[in-house]
C-alpha cells in the first residue's frame, strides 16, 4: 500500500504536468496528497519541516549558478553572439544536415555555460527556419534541442558548468572535471545514438510524406538580416567559462585551504563548494566580458533583458526547487523505504546501486537535480562508503551519479520538456515520442560507463 500511494502521487503530478499545469503549484500538492493518503496527522509537519525545508536548502545552494547562467544566456542571445554562432554551425553543416546543426549549436551553448533552459528560448527560432527550410517535421525540434541542450553536454562531458554536473561535488569532493574519459566515452555514445535516432525518425517521417507542416502554433519570425559579431568573439565567453572552470577548481582551494573560519565562529566548508564557486566566477567573468565588448549591442534593452533573465532564473529554479521538495516528501514516506530497501538488497554493487536507484528519483521528481540531490542527500555517504570499501574512486561515482540523473528525469512532467514544448508550441502528443527515445538512450548510458570501467579501468 505504502509503494501504491508513491505511485499515485507521482502519476498526479505526471498528469497535471501533461496538462500543462505549473509545478511550482502542483508539486507541493502532490507531496501533501502522498501524506494525506499515508497518515493525514503528518502533514503540517511534512510541509514545513521536509517539502519547505528541501526546496529553500536547494535554492540556497544552487540559485546563483541558475541566475548567473540565465544572465550569460540572455546577453548571449541579445548581443548577437548566440545568432553569429548559429550562422557559423549552419553554413558548415548545410541544410541537408539541419538536426546536426541544431544539435551542434546547442552543444556549444550548453557546455559554455548557457542555461539549457536559456537554449530552449535562444535556439528555437533559428531550429524553426532550419526545419521549414529543410521540411524537417517540426514535432522533432524538441528531441533535437533536448539531443544537444539535455544530454551530453548536460552531466556527461568533463567540465560541465551545467548543475547537474556540479552537484555531486558536494557530496562525493570531487570536481567538474571528474572521471573524463568515462564522461567522453558516454558522451560519445549519446551523441552518436542519438543522431541516428533522430535521422531515422527524419527519414521515416519523409518517406511517409510529412514535412515541416502547417498550421502550428508559436511560430517564430527568423530574422536573419544584420551585421553580427565574427564568429570566433562570439565564442570566446564560452571558452572562458570553460577554461576559468578549471582553472578555478584548482585556484579556489589552494588559497582558501578546506576549510574557512568567520568571525561569528562559525565555518564554511570550502572543499564542498568549490565546483559551485568556481563555475559561479567563470560564469560572472564571461558575463563582464560579454558587457564589455558587446555593450553597445545589450544597451538598450539592459534593464529589461536583466530583468527577464532574473525571471527565468527564479522560475527555473523554484521550478526544480518544487521538485525536489516533493521527492524530499516521498524519500521520507515509508514506501520509499520499501523501495530503497528492495534496490540495496537486489543490486549490492554500489555504482549499479547509485545509477538505479537516481534514476528512479529523477524519474519520480522529473529532474535530473532533484532526483540526484534526494538521492544523494539520502545515501551520499553510503554509496561513498560502499564505493570506497570496494576500490572505486570517488571521481567514479560522481560520474555515474551525473549520468545517471540524466536519465529517467525526462518523464512527461519533466520542467525542461514542459519548457521546450511551451516555447515550440508543440503538444506531449506530437513530440514526446520523440524525446522518449532520448530518454532511453540517456538512461542505458549510465549503465554503459559502469560497463566501461569494469571491463577496461577506464576513468
Amino acid at each position: 500500500m505504502s509503494v501504491l500511494i508513491i505511485l499515485v502521487a507521482l502519476g498526479f503530478l505526471m498528469f497535471v504536468a501533461y496538462r500543462g499545469l505549473s509545478v511550482i503549484l502542483f508539486a507541493p500538492v502532490a507531496a501533501v496528497l502522498a501524506v494525506l493518503l499515508t497518515n493525514p496527522a503528518w502533514v503540517p509537519a511534512f510541509f514545513s519541516g521536509i517539502f519547505m525545508e528541501r526546496m529553500v536548502v536547494f535554492v540556497k545552494l544552487y540559485f546563483p549558478v541558475f541566475l548567473l547562467g540565465a544572465i550569460f544566456g540572455k546577453f548571449i542571445e541579445v548581443s548577437g553572439f548566440a545568432r553569429s554562432i548559429i550562422g557559423a554551425v549552419t553554413a558548415f553543416a548545410g541544410l541537408r544536415h539541419a538536426i546536426l546543426a541544431v544539435v551542434l549549436v546547442c552543444a556549444i551553448l550548453t557546455y559554455g555555460g548557457v542555461s539549457l533552459f536559456v537554449v530552449a528560448f535562444a535556439v528555437y527560432p533559428f531550429a524553426a527556419e532550419l526545419f521549414r527550410r529543410a521540411d524537417v517535421p517540426k514535432r522533432l525540434i524538441p528531441a533535437t534541442i533536448g539531443l544537444g541542450a539535455a544530454t551530453f553536454t548536460m552531466d556527461a562531458l568533463p567540465g560541465s558548468p551545467q548543475i547537474q554536473n556540479i552537484i555531486p561535488t558536494t557530496f562525493f569532493g570531487t570536481d567538474a572535471w571528474a572521471a573524463p574519459w568515462l564522461g567522453l566515452s558516454g558522451g560519445v555514445f549519446v551523441f552518436m545514438a542519438g543522431m541516428a535516432f533522430l535521422e531515422w525518425r527524419r527519414r521515416s517521417a519523409q518517406q511517409a510524406g510529412e514535412g515541416y507542416g502547417e498550421g502550428h502554433r508559436n511560430e517564430p519570425i527568423a530574422e536573419w538580416s544584420g551585421s553580427l559579431p565574427h564568429p570566433a568573439l562570439a565564442i570566446a565567453p564560452l571558452l572562458l567559462v570553460g577554461v576559468l572552470n578549471k582553472l578555478l577548481t584548482q585556484w579556489i582551494p589552494a588559497f582558501y585551504g578546506k576549510s574557512m573560519d568567520l568571525a561569528d565562529g562559525s565555518r564554511v566548508e570550502v572543499d564542498k563548494l568549490v565546483a559551485i564557486w568556481a563555475v559561479e566566477g567563470a560564469l560572472l567573468a564571461a558575463i563582464l566580458l560579454v558587457v564589455t565588448v558587446a555593450f553597445p549591442r545589450i544597451r538598450a534593452g539592459f534593464g529589461a533583458d536583466s530583468q527577464s533573465a532574473v525571471s527565468g532564473a527564479v522560475l527555473a529554479a523554484f521550478n526544480t526547487g518544487s521538485e525536489y521538495g516533493f521527492g524530499a516528501v516521498i524519500a521520507a514516506l515509508p514506501g520509499f523505504a520499501v523501495v530503497r530497501d528492495v534496490v540495496a538488497a537486489s543490486v549490492r554493487d554500489p555504482l549499479l546501486n547509485v545509477a538505479v536507484t537516481t534514476n528512479v528519483l529523477a524519474g519520480i521528481t522529473g529532474s535530473a537535480s532533484g532526483g540526484m540531490s534526494i538521492a544523494l542527500g539520502a545515501m551520499g555517504p553510503t554509496y561513498l562508503q560502499n564505493a570506497l570499501a570496494a576500490g572505486i574512486s570517488p571521481e567514479v561515482l560522481h560520474r555515474v551519479a551525473a549520468m545517471a540523473s540524466g536519465g529517467m528525469d525526462t518523464l512527461p512532467h519533466n520542467g525542461a520538456v514542459i519548457t521546450m514544448l511551451m516555447v515550440t508550441g508543440l503538444t506531449h502528443r506530437q513530440s514526446y515520442r520523440d524525446i522518449l527515445g532520448l530518454t532511453a538512450i540517456k538512461t542505458l548510458a549510465a549503465f554503459l560507463v559502469i560497463g566501461l570501467y569494469y571491463w577496461f579501468g577506464v576513468q
